[in-house]
């Protein structure tokens, strides 16, 4: 899985975060000074599938761009899409995240599991690189 450093202007989430692991999430990055894992996103669409609170954390730094692995979402079969445990729902689509990432109306936390057959791969990306644009 290739890793890209992608503006934020053109990430889009369909999940709301949850402030208090942002938080946290957010302590550790500044401990680390980089971050550790990319988001996974749709390549078409900029909708984030996982990284949510990544993104958010991004925004609050005033980052630029952040490192992701994007793929063909809908295309792709080795990506599959279940419930959170928890989340109320039995089930949930493809067209259900794409359509709350361009509708605006996000569903809530944990609403979408996004399983892949390879997992995304460890990094290690300076936040001062962060602040620069993604060229």
């Amino acid at each position: 899985m290739e890793v890209q450093l992608v503006p934020l202007e053109i990430l889009r989430p369909h999940e709301q975060i949850v402030i208090k692991k942002v938080d946290q999430l957010e302590r550790m990055t500044v401990r680390w000074n980089a971050y550790t894992k990319p988001l996974l996103v749709d390549r078409a669409s900029g909708t984030i599938l996982d990284g949510h609170h990544r993104y958010e954390i991004a925004k609050r730094m005033g980052l630029l761009c952040l490192p992701c692995v994007l793929v063909d979402y809908i295309s792709d079969d080795s990506i599959a899409i279940i419930p959170w445990p928890g989340s109320g729902r039995i089930q949930i689509s493809k067209a259900d995240v794409l359509e709350a990432a361009s509708s605006g109306e996000l569903l809530p936390p944990k609403t979408s599991r996004h399983l892949l057959s390879d997992d995304l791969p460890p990094i290690s990306v300076p936040l001062s690189r962060l602040l620069l644009p993604a060229i």
